[in-house]
């Protein structure tokens, strides 16, 4: 089973000043189908794609229409999905050149995220890397903002756009400060009134993004944003490839996108940290792992499912699943 410490507990505030959740989850989690899982608000698929047992450290504060969310990662992952409508997240990672979202990355300081409704997302999270985000009802945000700060927040962004944070430290310590009461209190066994954490918690990000700036979004195209769209057109490519059972060749990716395979392999490593291979093989690997942890081991065999994701070296196959993911797949199937 993956190892997963999931506590839920009911938390009360008995300190207008500090923000907590009614629910605190906090786990360790191996696999990431289950890190998706456990932000089912995000609509999100997660692919491990660097080795370790034990993927990412959570903490979440859940109070239904808003969230707090802490992920330290163990391994690297990337996580793929579309923000549902009236939804909205305020995030920001701790310094790394390596972490993307989406175009963005955090190779400059004092920075924090605003990802809108209806709008995907692309991330690469290196191991080592925190990130930590707000989210929160949109429309209830956006016209509290509204009337706070009109200049600010009458023509909101409709995509991912960097916020200039002078109150970056404000937002972390805020955020530790929820997460830090909500364990404190779930140890006392304090049970919190759901209506006036949430509104607190909304008050609280509101006074923080309300005296912020928006940077100038999406200017003139970059090398990295030509990258993550080379990459994003190739994976639907393999994708697609791998539906109709066919193994695409380096030759066929570069031929679909139209880039050289040196311009693929540059847009690759600014994409993910890794060759397209390397990168294509993993999701390949991740797909086999999430598929054996809900298939029947009575029904299934290892075999039938490498193969079917284009495994056909079965003994390659095994050494390269148990060195990403520190067991092997017969074990997987067997959960």
């Amino acid at each position: 089973m993956d190892k997963n410490t999931e506590t839920t507990i009911d938390l009360q505030d008995d300190d207008s000043d500090l923000i907590t959740g009614r629910y605190l989850h906090s786990a360790t989690i191996e696999d990431a189908t289950t890190q998706a899982s456990m932000q089912p608000w995000a609509n999100m698929e997660c692919y491990q794609l660097s080795s370790g047992k034990e993927l990412v450290k959570m903490d979440i504060i859940d109070l239904g229409s808003q969230q707090v969310v802490r992920e330290s990662q163990l391994a690297s992952v990337q996580k793929i999905g579309v923000t549902p409508k009236d939804f909205c997240t305020i995030s920001y990672c701790t310094l790394d050149p390596n972490f993307r979202f989406t175009e963005l990355s955090t190779d400059i300081s004092d920075r924090l995220f605003f990802l809108p409704e209806q709008t995907e997302y692309d991330i690469f999270v290196p191991a080592g890397a925190q990130t930590n985000y707000v989210s929160l009802n949109q429309e209830t945000f956006l016209n509290n903002a509204l009337i706070l700060n009109p200049s600010l927040w009458e023509n909101p962004p409709l995509q991912l756009a960097l916020l200039k944070a002078e109150q970056l430290s404000q937002f972390k310590t805020a955020l530790n400060l929820w997460l830090s009461t909500a364990e404190a209190l779930r140890s006392k066994g304090i049970i919190a009134d759901n209506s006036i954490v949430s509104e607190s918690l909304l008050q609280q990000v509101l006074q923080i993004l309300t005296s912020t700036n928006l940077e100038d979004s999406f200017p003139s195209p970059t090398e990295r944003q030509r990258a993550f769209h080379t990459c994003r057109m190739a994976r639907a490519f393999v994708e697609h490839k791998l539906a109709a059972d066919i193994i695409p060749t380096i030759a066929d990716i570069c031929a679909s996108v139209g880039v050289s395979e040196r311009t693929l392999q540059y847009a690759f490593r600014s994409y993910v940290n890794m060759p397209p291979l390397a990168y294509l093989r993993l999701c390949r690997l991740n797909r086999v792992r999430a598929t054996l942890l809900t298939s029947n081991p009575q029904s299934t065999t290892v075999t039938a499912v490498a193969m079917r994701f284009g495994f056909l070296h079965l003994g390659r196959f095994a050494l390269d699943y148990k060195q990403v993911f520190n067991e092997s797949p017969s074990v997987t199937l067997t959960k």
